[in-house]
């Protein structure tokens, strides 16, 4: 077969359903093959929306996503789209095509270094020089992006490497080995590496001892039972590794108050007694007092990320830390743990168990007036806003609460970046893994409406709700077509405030009040741009259009679009300055 029905049986042979792309010259080769291939091909209208819808399809089913594009800006644009994922640690594997090999390095028509280029925002990257190496390098892209900590992988193309025919004895040949350099070569997890792939960029500074393996769980289990202030904190990798029931187990059995990032919400039910709610910028009262009064705190798929921890010094100042990461790169990275484990989160979490289980009933410690502490911080300063106000002006608080009622708190909520974000997280409540998805560590702007798009495809039986803002719905507004021309059920909420709100808020806050080009001078009509695309619309501008519009948009068939016209001045709250410590947030 050619290179190109190569790449098609591989795809088919590793499950793939849904691809997402665009075609151009470099990869025509590989799009002829797909014609009446049995896989469905999503025309995205933009690679950064195939990148990002990739993204959303891999988050909401916790399969590989892949996307295609051509070379040089097709390549290019897919790289925001990887740089999210890598970030998030989303498996997704990117296909590229490039001009053919005896013109790479001549800048030719649409040629980029596109190895080059993603290196920084891959897990791992390849450039299919040997034809016959290209089976064995995409059964091996698909292994690296989903073990380990998952991530993209990009494999790069010649078009020549497409049309050419491949033999028989290749289609089953293993790569072949490629000799693992030290540190001290230079060596990264983005070079051509051995079959085994290898989690991280940086080697860890705890080395090989206390970091591989399951070690030290009883440590750890003794510093537990024995810790009067416990706090169990969990990140996304909680959701990777599958270990939500873990977590929840974990929590009851040994009484832990538990704090969820935003990548981990909905791992922990949000009605649950001993959920604290989301930590840091953005975080809870109660979960950023108990993460600075706690004595032991227990990471799981958690990096210590920067809008979690605030000032890092002032970050669980008296805490033992025991650390549970299957990446060992991020054990001591931020904080130092007096346990650390390098174990996915389940096996973590499940061993732990195990192990607290051994703990003597007299080593435990009283944890009744710790409960009585926490569960007083939520009841005095829980999420709040101007209910008085609400009723005399449309806030964006009061539409995200109107979603969760409208929609039992069922639906799997896919947001942008930016003010509309923070609230979506705050203001529903997640009951199970996957149902809130969003660009974290990148904090891609863009991200709502073409992760929507694959996320309703992973998920057809889903209520898909896309909560965005004016500004992060615009940078990718073109995707409105891909989701017309599939007729999806995906229902777009805008809270439209007329602005970049969190830059207006950071500019009002620290800024003097100096609002540079954060305020949005022009705005396009949403419902009439909408309908333009043949995508059906409403707009709510008064607070008691809001109940019944919202209920007519989700009973309406396929997609749909909502402009909420909301207060610009309003602002997310509580927040922790920035360099500040979490003790120090603005609760407003």
């Amino acid at each position: 077969m050619t290179g190109a029905e190569a790449v098609v049986q591989v795809l088919v042979e590793q499950g793939v359903e849904v691809v997402f792309g665009i075609p151009g010259g470099a990869v025509l080769p590989l799009y002829d093959a797909l014609y009446g291939a049995p896989l469905r091909h999503v025309l995205a209208r933009h690679e950064q929306g195939a990148a990002l819808a990739a993204d959303g399809y891999a988050r909401a089913s916790g399969r590989v996503g892949v996307c295609i594009a051509t070379s040089g800006p097709g390549a290019t644009n897919l790289i925001t789209g990887l740089a999210t994922s890598y970030l998030d640690s989303v498996p997704v594997v990117a296909i590229t095509g490039n001009v053919g090999r005896a013109f790479l390095g001549t800048d030719a028509f649409q040629e980029a270094d596109t190895f080059g280029v993603s290196m920084p925002v891959t897990k791992h990257n390849y450039l299919v020089l040997d034809p016959e190496e290209l089976p064995a390098i995409l059964r091996e892209a698909f292994a690296v992006a989903a073990s380990g900590r998952p991530g993209p992988v990009l494999v790069d193309i010649p078009k020549d490497v497409f049309t050419v025919t491949i033999p028989p004895e290749a289609w089953d040949r293993p790569l072949r080995p490629t000799p693992v350099a030290s540190a001290a070569d230079g060596d990264d997890h983005r070079q051509r590496h051995d079959s085994t792939p290898r989690v991280g960029t940086h080697p860890s500074p705890w080395g090989s001892a206390g970091c591989r393996g399951l070690g030290n769980l009883d440590e750890a289990a003794r510093l537990i039972a024995r810790a009067r202030r416990p706090v169990l904190y969990a990140g996304g990798g909680v959701i990777v590794a599958g270990a939500a029931e873990a977590l929840r187990r974990l929590a009851d059995e040994a009484v832990l108050p538990t704090t969820t990032t935003l990548m981990a919400l909905g791992a922990m039910p949000g009605d649950h007694p001993l959920f604290l709610g989301m930590p840091g910028m953005h975080g809870t009262y109660a979960a950023n007092m108990a993460l600075t009064e706690t004595d032991c705190l227990i990471a799981v798929g958690a990096r210590f990320d920067d809008r979690v921890t605030g000032k890092v010094s002032a970050f669980a100042p008296d805490a033992a830390i025991i650390h549970i990461d299957v990446d060992a790169a991020e054990l001591g990275k931020v904080k130092a743990p007096r346990v650390a484990i390098a174990a996915d989160a389940r096996q973590g979490l499940e061993a732990l168990r195990e192990a607290l289980g051994r703990v003597r009933p007299d080593e435990w410690s009283d944890r009744s007036p710790w409960l009585e502490r926490v569960n007083g911080w939520k009841q005095e300063h829980p999420y709040r806003y101007d209910r008085d106000r609400a009723r005399r002006e449309l806030l964006p608080q009061a539409v995200i609460e109107e979603l969760e009622r409208a929609t039992a708190g069922d639906a799997l909520v896919v947001t942008g970046v930016g003010q509309h974000q923070m609230w979506a997280a705050m203001f529903y409540r997640y009951r199970r893994p996957r149902q809130f998805l969003t660009s974290g560590g990148l904090g891609t702007m863009g991200y709502g409406l073409p992760a929507a798009i694959g996320a309703q495809l992973a998920r057809p039986d889903a209520r898909v709700l896309c909560i965005d803002g004016d500004g992060s719905f615009q940078m990718n507004v073109q995707e409105l077509s891909t989701l017309a021309e599939l007729g999806l059920p995906v229902k777009v909420f805008i809270i439209n405030n007329r602005a970049h709100g969190m830059v207006r808020q950071w500019q009002d806050l620290f800024y003097g009040h100096r609002l540079s080009a954060s305020v949005f001078e022009h705005q396009p009509d949403f419902v009439k741009l909408a309908e333009a695309y043949g995508v059906a619309a409403y707009r709510i501008t008064r607070p008691d259009e809001l109940a019944g519009t919202v209920r007519e948009a989700l009973a309406r068939p396929g997609p749909v679009v909502v402009d909420c016209v909301v207060r610009q001045e309003e602002d997310v709250l509580p927040m922790v300055p920035p360099g500040a410590a979490l003790k120090e947030m603005m609760v407003g």
